[in-house]
């Protein structure tokens, strides 16, 4: 069982190892909220939802493990069927380079890391203990977005701050997304036919959250979140990079205090700040064509942003061997991905503009030409496919950092169930 502890909703799946397969997957909506309620998605069945009142994370754990298990709506007979948790875990600061099972030690130093994320691990902690209590002989394996980012070099991930600020408070970029880029950058080398240590790659998580990563030789150099997940890309309600001054300046001029400015920047910004009402790159879109000038305008400095970054990080990784959009905006918005790749003819990205106007929400798609010498990829994203196989590996005794690991995906043969 994959479980997503977010602060007001818990996101689960359940997969059959033998059978490779997703069997359930589902959400528990406003958690610690009234009107709490359970969507339960089955392969071949209706959905399900149930309305039940979850004032904490060990509410809604102990929901969706009554609802797997349910007569008419369950996939299983009882929980000892299931034989491990897998957690998503937002920040693992220095400590994790690669996913563990959980024991007093390891939550003990997730709880040390709560100040570098303070929106993500106080609930990511809730999630770990609730089925701790309510499966205290099942196995947990924490599997952290910034793990795959702790090959980053001093140089990318040190700030021009006071360094004491590292030494003392852990100070330093993190990033994010990490088992997102470990996937599509094992695809992307198998697509290529080439071996993941041998790709230099630029990925592009491009979602609600944005993060982009230079990858070269299979491994994470750089990547645009940093400290939080705040920094980098425009988001759909984050800043991103922006002068510093400008939160102090906006205070002092508003009368705002830091916590409000801290709101501001991350739900009140990005495409939400520019256009003033709209966070979806869907509705962005359709009103851009409607002569929304706003909202034309949020897709102008996105997709400038973005091809801003192509080119930071094909300077630092080298040679190029394919750009790769992926997650909900990549993998569904062929403007946003022409408007990125329109004039990069010069940096060796030709466009096919017919390729690309194909839907690739499950596809993988090449959407450059034939002849174009660096590629351009769509395809599609599986964090949880990445969790549960660390998981099992780590039951069987055969798991090891992402070079030292076969994953089933990255295999020339794998086929996307």
């Amino acid at each position: 069982m994959a479980l997503n502890c977010g602060s007001s909703s818990v996101k689960y799946q359940l997969f059959d190892w033998n059978q490779k397969a997703v069997v359930a997957k589902g959400m528990v909506e406003r958690v610690t909220i009234d009107d709490s309620y359970i969507v339960h998605e089955v392969p071949g069945r209706e959905v399900y939802k149930d309305e039940h009142n979850c004032p904490t994370h060990q509410a809604a754990i102990d929901l969706i493990i009554r609802t797997v298990t349910d007569s008419e709506q369950g996939v299983i007979k009882n929980v000892s069927e299931i034989a491990a948790v897998g957690h998503r875990l937002v920040h693992g600061g220095e400590k994790f380079t690669c996913s563990v099972v959980i024991d007093e030690n390891v939550l003990e130093t997730v709880k040390e890391c709560q100040h570098l994320a303070p929106l993500h691990n106080p609930p990511n902690i809730e999630g770990v203990q609730a089925a701790r209590a309510l499966l205290p002989t099942v196995p947990q394996v924490a599997v952290f977005d910034t793990a795959f980012h702790q090959t980053m070099p001093e140089q990318a991930y040190i700030y021009p701050v006071p360094y004491e600020w590292y030494q003392k408070h852990q100070v330093r970029r993190y990033g994010f997304h990490g088992t997102s880029h470990l996937y599509v950058a094992k695809r992307a080398a198998a697509l290529l036919g080439k071996k993941p240590a041998d790709t230099n790659l630029v990925t592009l998580h491009i979602g609600n959250g944005v993060s982009h990563c230079a990858i070269k030789n299979g491994i994470s150099i750089d990547t645009s979140m940093g400290l939080t997940p705040l920094e980098g890309a425009i988001m759909g309600t984050r800043c991103g990079d922006i002068d510093p001054a400008i939160p102090l300046f906006i205070m002092q001029k508003e009368g705002l205090n830091a916590k409000e400015i801290d709101t501001i920047l991350n739900k009140k910004s990005g495409i939400m700040g520019i256009t003033g009402r709209f966070s979806d790159r869907r509705d962005v879109s359709h009103h851009a064509e409607t002569g929304d000038k706003l909202c034309k305008l949020a897709m102008d400095i996105e997709a400038y942003r973005i091809k801003k970054y192509i080119g930071a990080y094909m300077a630092a990784v080298g040679k190029l061997d394919a750009v790769v959009f992926t997650a909900g905006v990549g993998e569904m918005s062929v403007e946003t991905r022409e408007m990125v790749l329109e004039g990069m003819e010069h940096l060796g990205l030709i466009l096919d503009k017919e390729r690309n106007k194909v839907r690739t929400r499950k596809k993988e798609t090449l959407i450059t030409t034939d002849d174009s010498p660096v590629k351009a990829f769509v395809i599609p994203t599986d964090e949880e496919l990445v969790l549960t196989e660390d998981v099992a590996a780590i039951l069987n005794g055969t798991y090891a950092d992402h070079m030292n690991f076969e994953y089933s995906f990255s295999r020339p043969d794998f086929v996307r169930k």
